[in-house]
């Protein structure tokens, strides 16, 4: 195994420990080249390494820290961003932005099989975690699919996700994510500064072959994550 490896390895294995909790500061490069007995080489590239995996975070002049993991939301899973937080055991908090009828602007219409200015349920909501913004929801809502969406209170009594799965079964479900920077508005909802990027989950839902929802869920790129995990069928390919 490489020197750089190990030195990998064992930091590693002292952060699962809990020997270096999440923001703690790390021993500086020489007194690590002094405890693991290598060159000053090595340990740059096993710090440079574990950087780029997303373990540690470099401040240049400061220091080398833990970086605290990022929240993770279920990519394949249709859950409210509600539950999500709760169950990590934090506090959730939200803002109703705007709950309106509208009518479907041309991206939209298209999505949703359409004619422009079609009417359309539509809501915007942001959503914090301890309270930081994590996450701009923003909703389509076919009428017909769920007639009284303008009369729900979705910060006090029930979750948008909640309630449209609570409408009816889903026959098929659509994720796309896209990487962008987002426009003033949405930085504005999620406190971001200038530059800083997104992450935007696309979301389509069908009920009978039909397209009944379209949501934009807008996350910073540095303070969430998006993931899933599956257990495939005994024998079927990866």
């Amino acid at each position: 195994m490489p020197l750089y490896e190990a030195v990998k390895r064992d930091l590693l294995r002292k952060i699962d420990e809990g020997l270096y909790v999440p923001d703690a500061r790390l021993p500086s490069e020489n007194e690590l080249v002094a405890a693991y007995g290598v060159s000053r080489m090595t340990v740059h590239r096993a710090l440079r390494e574990l950087s780029q995996q997303g373990v540690l975070v470099r401040l240049q002049g400061v220091g080398t820290f833990v970086r605290r993991p990022r929240p993770q939301a279920a990519l394949m899973e249709v859950r409210d961003i509600t539950e999500e937080i709760r169950g990590r055991g934090h506090r959730h908090d939200a803002t109703l932005v705007s709950l309106e009828r509208l009518g479907a602007p041309p991206l939209v219409a298209h999505a949703l099989d359409l004619a422009e200015g079609a009417p359309l349920f539509h809501s915007l909501i942001v959503h914090r975690e301890e309270g930081v913004p994590v996450q701009v929801e923003e909703r389509f809502v076919l009428p017909a699919f769920a007639p009284d969406y303008l009369e729900q209170d979705f910060l006090a009594t029930v979750g948008t996700s909640t309630y449209l799965l609570s409408r009816g079964p889903i026959s098929e479900l659509e994720h796309i994510i896209q990487a962008e920077c987002p426009d003033e508005a949405t930085r504005a909802l999620l406190d971001l500064g200038g530059g800083e990027p997104c992450l935007r989950l696309v979301r389509r839902t069908w009920t009978s072959d039909r397209p009944v929802t379209y949501s934009l869920l807008t996350y910073p790129g540095s303070r969430y994550s998006l993931g899933s995990r599956q257990r495939l069928e005994r024998g079927r390919p990866a």
